[in-house]
């Protein structure tokens, strides 16, 4: 487990995948397989550099009932913290 920072918050995280260069759907399957290891309530943070995936990501986890906590834009990456519901 590790930490992330938000503005206001510190989160804890369960797992963390860089996804970085890869294009759609690579950082949606990443997801995917992670959420599937993962128990109810825990959180994955994945790093991603495509822009398509703020669409694809969201789009996913409304569909498979996930929740996105948040989603972070620095230094050309987004990140996003996702809760398996």
């Amino acid at each position: 487990m590790s930490e992330s920072f938000s503005e206001n918050m510190k989160i804890m995280i369960d797992a963390v995948i860089d996804a970085t260069g890869m294009l759609c759907p690579m950082p949606v399957i990443k997801l995917q397989n992670q959420i599937k290891k993962m128990d109810k309530n825990q959180r994955v943070e994945i790093i991603c550099t495509d822009p398509g995936v703020k669409h694809d990501i969201p789009t996913w986890c409304r569909l498979q009932k996930h929740s996105v906590i948040e989603i972070t834009e620095r230094d050309e990456k987004i990140i996003f913290l996702v809760q398996k519901n």
